[in-house]
């Protein structure tokens, strides 16, 4: 899913969207709930027609947002107090809120709120919050209005895989619609994060969506893909873009650096993108060092394409029963890529 926070994706149209055959985005329940708030987005009949986009959308409840602005919120029992990053006025969220949030909205898919921690951390304080976690996780399930929405749940935890565990026994109890592993792209290594999914991965039914969030290099597409996960979202590539970043197969490279300067090649021989069937390596240079408007919107246009076509490979895979010998060739490309040489 490419992240379109505020209810847009940065520096692309929907339309662009569609050309790379995106279904599915990711909007925040936080962020849209502050700015430009439930009032409007319902006023013009809900987030698809507010931001004209009629595929899919994923509303995060707003807790990682909530972790994010540890210096502006308090956390309760009942919910997040906390003070607008926008103008500072307060505001509450509870479990209850955040499903009336995303009702109005009309999102496809609703979270529910929970706990996001940092980096490992202390066990009692993670047993605590996984605690609060599932609490508000079964005070939200009977609120889901049903119809054309669905809940998903979130597994929390920390980097300890019994608390996972737990947590992925008592929210498949619930008999959510999808299971999202939650607090990992915190900053913790590759290893913990593997022992998270890990954890619970096995016991979350295969036969409904599993969706690791915040995750979403492409290296962590391909492996996680095959440790089962379904979904995944990331501001990895519109994020690399803006900065001049541009993946490519085997990893990325800086438009930026020198070496391109009378390059007229395009950035990706043979990709079908717009970015590369028009303009050079030269060009797009030049547009980054001119400070032109145009060239984080071609970059963004590439990286988005370069995610699709890699997971429409991964599901081609998956489907044609060739996904560990697949896995196995991409990883040779990776290792044997040299940025200097491309």
């Amino acid at each position: 899913m490419p992240v379109g926070t505020q209810g847009t994706v940065k520096t692309v149209r929907a339309s662009d969207l569609e050309d790379s055959e995106y279904t599915l985005i990711l909007a925040n329940t936080y962020h849209l709930y502050l700015r430009p708030g439930v009032d409007v987005v319902a006023a013009a009949g809900g987030l698809h027609a507010f931001m004209g986009w009629d595929r899919n959308i994923l509303t995060d409840s707003g807790g990682f947002q909530l972790f994010s602005l540890a210096m502006l919120r308090r956390r309760s029992e009942e919910g997040y107090e906390f003070a607008s990053h926008v103008d500072g006025s307060r505001h509450l969220l509870t479990p209850r809120k955040v499903v009336e949030l995303q009702t109005a909205f009309g999102s496809d898919v609703m979270m529910v709120l929970d706990e996001c921690l940092g980096k490992p951390g202390d066990r009692s304080r993670a047993e605590e919050s996984l605690a609060l976690t599932l609490r508000w996780a079964e005070t939200a399930r009977p609120l889901h209005p049903g119809g054309g929405q669905a809940m998903f749940g979130i597994v929390q935890g920390g980097a300890f895989p019994d608390l996972r565990a737990r947590a992925a026994r008592v929210l498949t109890g619930l008999d959510f619609d999808g299971y999202a592993i939650g607090g990992v792209s915190v900053g913790e290594s590759r290893e913990l994060m593997e022992r998270a999914v890990d954890g619970c991965m096995g016991l979350l039914p295969d036969d409904k969506p599993r969706y690791l969030m915040g995750v979403g290099k492409p290296e962590d597409l391909v492996d996680f893909a095959g440790a089962g996960i379904d979904l995944f979202d990331c501001v990895v590539p519109t994020r690399n873009a803006r900065g001049g970043g541009f993946f490519v197969p085997g990893g990325h490279i800086n438009i930026r650096n020198a070496r391109f300067r009378s390059d007229f090649r395009p950035v990706q021989p043979g990709c079908g993108c717009f970015t590369c069937s028009k303009h050079s390596r030269a060009y797009l240079r030049h547009l980054f060092l001119a400070g032109e408007w145009l060239a984080p919107i071609l970059a963004t246009l590439h990286n988005l394409h370069y995610f699709a076509s890699l997971t429409a490979d991964i599901r081609a895979a998956v489907e044609e029963d060739r996904f560990d010998s697949w896995r196995s060739e991409w990883h040779e490309m990776r290792s044997l890529f040299d940025p200097t040489a491309c």
